[in-house]
């Protein structure tokens, strides 16, 4: 362990992957914009295609400004080595395409990110690739999915939009035990909130998208692997499918990186905040964050997490009606998918993300007409509720007299 792994994370989201430049001092790690690099004779060329020099080539397969973020990623998350992806399906399809292959068993999160699932069942089936979802928030389900084919079991948590959390370590036992891979996607926690290889995960796959570059102006993956072996096989298959980083996204995801912990303290303050004043509203039906006593996993949250994040989901008295008229009366909190930036986004998965899914499906994952899901963002705290309670009003106005009279 070196000493910034030794040290808090708050130091090492600013130091991981970062120090000033060899050649110039630069304290900004530059912008390595080309796209391939010169070899200073014949014999250094053949070196480094052969792998016995472990030079830059072509930025395909490796560029300066994306192996410092495949460090910093490495660091924070306690991997042993990383990946940049141009997205976070890119980084998906980077492990899918690495670790399965026809015949292959996947057990996954019913709800999560709607195209990690949706790419399995609509592309990978063609390849021979079987999946099964279940409600990964009870391990029991997990097992009960497990085939002898099955070579990964593959999580979010908190699940999105769902915010159901899945025990990693008894996932992992689990996993482990019928000789399959444990992948976490770790997009809604970041590495600052939950540290999934720590817990025996083998890999966890990120959006960069979303929290750890945090302003809404780039889009990227990454994977981060546990063991060598993992490495090697990802980083082979993703240089042969090109699902490479660029470096100027590279550097973007650098700076914002920089004050992931400062917009995280900041936004889950707010984001339990505004959850408190959901639960107390009589226009909210319910509320799922994992930070509130209510959640039913609050006491997992506790355990697996260092705290709760800033997304979550609530629900909206009056069913469908009700929640279209809220997201369309909020002012300040922007209508929009995506999550994790310095601003607040809200939006309604059924009829957006989760959308390819069919309703019996997605329903039995929990992703009701009524589910509004929100990513709290740096805004003044005050200034949020006050915003969701007017759109609220609107929102109990919007519905019928009659479905008001069965709702109460």
């Amino acid at each position: 362990m070196t000493d910034l792994e030794k040290m808090h994370p708050a130091t090492r989201i600013i130091h991981a992957g970062q120090r000033p430049d060899p050649a110039t001092g630069a304290v900004s790690t530059p912008i390595y914009q080309t796209s391939t690099f010169a070899f200073r004779n014949a014999d250094e060329g053949a070196a480094r295609f052969q792998g016995r020099d472990p030079g830059y080539k072509y930025t395909r397969l490796g560029n300066p400004t994306v192996a410092a973020l495949e460090e910093c990623l490495a660091t924070l998350e306690g991997g042993c080595g990383a990946l940049g992806a141009a997205t976070g399906m890119a980084a998906v399809n980077t492990v899918y395409l690495a670790f399965l292959e026809a015949g292959a068993h996947v057990v996954g999160t019913d709800s999560v990110y709607g195209p990690s699932r949706l790419v399995l069942e609509n592309e990978y089936r063609r390849f021979g690739v079987a999946s099964t979802w279940v409600d990964s928030s009870n391990p029991a389900n997990v097992a009960a999915a497990l085939r002898p084919s099955t070579k990964m079991v593959y999580v979010e948590t908190p699940a999105n939009p769902t915010m159901k959390l899945t025990d990693l370590v008894a996932c992992a036992d689990i996993a482990h035990a019928a000789g399959a891979l444990l992948v976490v996607d770790n997009t809604f926690a970041s590495p600052v909130l939950q540290q999934p290889l720590a817990l025996g995960a083998d890999v966890v796959v990120h959006s960069l998208t979303k929290h750890l570059n945090g302003h809404t102006d780039v889009v990227g993956g990454a994977i981060v692997a546990a063991a060598p072996a993992l490495v090697d096989r990802l980083r082979k298959v993703h240089g042969a499918f090109g699902g490479t980083m660029d470096p100027h996204q590279a550097w973007l995801v650098l700076r914002g990186i920089r004050t992931l912990g400062l917009r995280m303290e900041r936004a889950q303050a707010n984001a339990l905040e505004l959850a408190r004043f959901l639960e107390s509203h009589p226009g909210v039906a319910w509320v799922l964050h994992p930070g509130l006593p209510s959640h039913p996993q609050h006491a997992l949250a506790k355990a697996q997490m260092a705290g709760p994040g800033a997304v979550f989901s609530f629900g909206v008295k009056g069913g469908l009606p009700a929640g279209k008229a809220l997201i369309d009366s909020v002012r300040l909190a922007t209508l929009a998918v995506s999550l994790g930036g310095v601003e607040t986004l809200i939006e309604h998965p059924a009829s957006m993300t989760h959308t390819g899914m069919p309703k019996k499906e997605r329903e039995a994952a929990g992703i009701t007409d009524d589910l509004v899901r929100i990513s709290v963002g740096c805004e003044d705290a005050c200034d949020l509720v006050a915003d969701l309670g007017q759109a609220l009003e609107k929102a109990a106005r919007a519905v019928p007299a009659e479905a008001a009279a069965v709702r109460d």
